[in-house]
């Protein structure tokens, strides 16, 4: 059945703010109406100049985990309520921790941890602070971003080069078990985006094809097939799924969304100081949608 799409924006009054380096996370209510995605007024819930990347949902819904590189130039985890408030840290690591992801029970969140000799591994810390870290995959490296396709499945990008060099492009899409701590390699030319599809189970993420098109690309964590779906909107490297089954991208100021065979502008945010969107998180009721997006304070 094809969906009648009208896209409502809830207007309010721009923020005014005005450029600083790094980046800020923004959290943004929106609700899927049937025939009407509706998106209100974006919070920008770290505010400050400086890195605080790579948000996600904890599966309660109630705040985000995310990295943040203080003073010191040190990456570690730390969370905020979705309602704003001070954040709190949660790993004080030697070198740098990144990617935060809560895992399936909710006792402990997963993150890319950058070790001393600088390998990328995957470990787990307990969400609540109450004991050690532990390695998660002894042998799989060095691994660039990762999501939990169920409780012990995990679908992981590792890297084969430096960014913006040749050999980046034999970065690899892996399927893993962290009780075997095996991985077998599904995919290749794989960019930074992999993402849950709800109530299946599978994973898409982006990939780079020879011929530089880009391509939306889904994996079947059971078999470990991998298809093509559709091109992403110009200049967008992420996107994410409602629990509804909607597909949402963005680019600059624009939240876009897969309707009908392709993308329509679903919200244009630059009136709340909004630019250069890059990384989506949904919350797990789809009730809001966190992002990323340049450093803005207010004058």
């Amino acid at each position: 059945m094809r969906r009648t799409l009208a896209l409502v924006l809830i207007l309010a009054s721009p923020l005014a703010a005005q450029r600083s380096d790094g980046t800020d996370i923004w959290v943004v209510p929106i609700h899927d109406a049937g025939s009407t995605l509706i998106v209100g007024e974006p919070t920008n819930l770290t505010h400050r100049a400086g890195y605080d990347n790579q948000p996600s949902f904890t599966r309660a819904g109630d705040a985000l985990l995310f990295t943040a590189i203080g003073d010191g130039g040190q990456a570690d985890t730390w969370r905020v309520s979705v309602h704003g408030g001070r954040p709190v840290r949660l790993t004080n690591a030697p070198v740098g921790v990144y990617s935060p992801t809560e895992l399936p029970g909710g006792r402990w969140f997963s993150v890319i941890r950058v070790e001393r000799d600088s390998t990328q591994r995957l470990w787990k810390f307990p969400l609540d602070g109450v004991g050690d870290p532990e390695l998660v995959l002894r042998d799989v490296k060095p691994v660039g971003y990762h999501v939990w396709a169920s409780e012990h499945q995990l679908v992981l990008q590792v890297l084969g080069g430096a960014l913006n060099t040749p050999a980046m492009s034999e970065n690899t899409l892996q399927l893993a078990d962290d009780r075997t701590g095996k991985a077998e390699v599904v995919a290749r030319r794989v960019g930074r985006t992999l993402v849950k599809v709800p109530g299946r189970d599978a994973v898409t993420f982006l990939q780079l094809l020879p011929d530089k098109t880009r391509w939306i690309s889904e994996l079947d964590v059971r078999t470990g097939v991998t298809k093509r779906l559709m091109a992403p909107p110009s200049g967008a490297d992420y996107h994410v799924w409602t629990p509804g089954g909607l597909l949402l991208a963005a680019s600059g100021s624009k939240l876009y969304l897969w309707h009908d065979g392709g993308w329509a502008v679903a919200a244009d945010l630059a009136r709340w100081g909004v630019r250069g969107i890059t990384r989506l998180a949904m919350s797990p009721t789809g009730d809001r949608l966190a992002f990323v997006a340049e450093d803005r304070t207010a004058p």
